[in-house]
């Protein structure tokens, strides 16, 4: 990458091809590495979906019955190893061969989930955790790098966006993947997903080695020493810090979400309303009527982009990645304002709608954006800095959502805090959040059921009452503002980016 203005003139580039000749353009080693990533996702999101409550819920069967803080540290270490470690297995996958690390990775993730289905420790099952994290760092840039060495200019905006569909098949298919093999108990939710991903090997032998262009010479020491490197380009860590704020409000569809919608979110009259919906997928022990779960709400967000996404790619295709990327960022913040705001089910599927046609528009194209920009021989490197984002966003997003949602956003807490102010439950309580169930007596587990007992409202009027006075959602203003942010700075730098002509595609 140089920092010099463009002085010649543009040159024109490839002409666009219709969708068919797109697809016939796609090689087979690009079709291997989608359906790779296919089996690795479904089985990852097979896991995922299910994992909070297989660590931390107090009464599920079989479960591990660990603290919510041994919880947050198991997926403290995941996202870390996860996000970050790409970082510096990109170049090896470049320098080693892709085919080479991809096997090596199938195992690994297979030996994870065993461990993950046999430990029932925490030092075991952490164990289980990392190996699988670990897995999938290596896993990501040696599936990315034989994509980008399998496209060009004409083709890649389409070969992303299907790369991006088929992940979503698999989180798709994921969640009502794991409740079945959940009944057979457990250890059959790891076992699965260990044959699922195991099925690559079969890929694997399938198709040609893709050459990175890599250095093949280069010793451990060296790539290490190039990962670190070439990350410190002013122009490349921008772009970095700018998606991290857009996947820090991205990912509080998963993260905070699930709480928000279980909190304040009622799917009583859409139950009611549609007596084909299987039992599976409803929560019968809400004391405000059965609702529908949240997972199930939730993969609104996967099946929209495997129903859209590829029509999508196809008319973005002409648009300059950074202008993609900046209208996705706009309509995901339209997104969070409408999800967030709201108590309504069917206003939150307009959010999540919103949500999906976002991260349709940014996430293909930030794959497709670092593809382009990178220096030859260095595809893998440049998809494993990527994930930087997904770890610097979600981690700053998981602690900013535990200190807002903590203190003005959960009904257990505004049940304590209601009956502290209002009520001669809380005399002398000083303010402090935190000394809230000890000033009322009351645990936050027991607090909104208390509410109901003091007030004499049942669970739909007492969750009005905290929704009308503590006004929760005003939590997600907070997101919305970084994401605004985000999207200014992502302006700014399409405007420099046409100054340099490593940066401007």
């Amino acid at each position: 990458m140089t920092n010099a203005a463009v002085s010649e003139p543009a040159v024109e580039g490839p002409p666009k091809l219709s969708f068919a000749q797109t697809i016939r353009s796609l090689p087979r080693s690009f079709w291997m590495g989608c359906t790779m990533e296919m089996w690795e996702r479904l089985a990852y999101y097979g896991v995922r979906v299910v994992m909070p409550i297989y660590i931390a819920q107090a009464d599920e069967p079989g479960g591990l019955h660990f603290s919510q803080r041994d919880k947050g540290t198991i997926y403290m270490v995941w996202a870390l190893i996860q996000s970050l470690l790409p970082m510096i297995t990109g170049g090896y996958a470049d320098r080693y061969g892709y085919k080479r690390t991809i096997f090596i990775t199938v195992w690994l993730k297979i030996i994870g989930y065993l461990l993950m289905a046999t430990q029932r420790s925490f030092t075991g099952f952490l164990l289980g955790v990392v190996v699988l994290a670990t897995g999938t760092a290596l896993f990501k840039p040696g599936i990315q790098g034989t994509l980008a060495q399998s496209m060009d200019k004409s083709n890649s905006s389409v070969g992303w966006g299907l790369f991006y569909w088929l992940v979503n098949v698999g989180a798709a298919i994921g969640p009502p993947l794991a409740g079945y093999l959940h009944g057979k108990g457990w250890p059959w939710v790891f076992y699965g997903c260990a044959a699922i991903i195991s099925l690559n090997f079969l890929m694997l032998f399938t198709y040609k080695e893709v050459d990175s262009g890599a250095d093949k010479t280069s010793d451990a020491w060296k790539v290490f020493r190039d990962t670190i490197k070439n990350i410190w380009d002013a122009r490349l860590i921008t772009v970095i810090l700018l998606l991290s704020g857009f996947w820090l409000m991205m990912y509080q569809l998963w993260d905070l979400m699930p709480n928000f919608y279980t909190d304040w979110i009622s799917s009583t009259s859409f139950v009611q309303n549609n007596p084909w919906l299987p039992a599976s997928w409803l929560n019968a022990g809400d004391a405000r009527g059965v609702q529908l779960k949240q997972e199930n709400v939730l993969n609104l967000n996967a099946v929209c982009i495997v129903l859209l996404l590829v029509p999508f790619s196809y008319l973005v295709a002409r648009m300059k990645v950074l202008s993609a990327m900046s209208l996705g960022i706009l309509v995901a913040i339209g997104g969070i304002i409408v999800s967030g705001t709201t108590s309504s089910l069917y206003v939150l599927f307009l959010g999540i709608l919103l949500f999906s046609i976002g991260e349709m528009l940014t996430g293909p194209k930030k794959s497709e954006y670092f593809a382009l920009i990178a220096p030859p021989g260095k595809k893998a490197l440049y998809l494993g800095y990527i994930n930087i984002p997904a770890a610097i966003g979600p981690a700053v997003g998981a602690q900013l959502a535990g200190i807002l949602y903590g203190t003005r956003g959960e009904k257990a807490t505004l049940a304590l805090q209601y009956l502290a102010e209002k009520t001669e439950h809380g005399k002398g309580w000083n303010g402090d959040v935190s000394s809230l169930p000890e000033a009322v007596g009351v645990s936050r587990q027991e607090a909104f059921r208390k509410l109901q007992e003091v007030l004499n409202l049942d669970a739909v009027d007492a969750t009005q009452l905290l929704w009308e006075t503590y006004r929760p959602y005003e939590i997600w203003y907070a997101f919305a503002a970084i994401g605004v942010a985000s999207l200014v700075g992502m302006l700014i730098f399409t405007q420099r980016s046409k100054r340099w002509k490593d940066l401007d595609v």
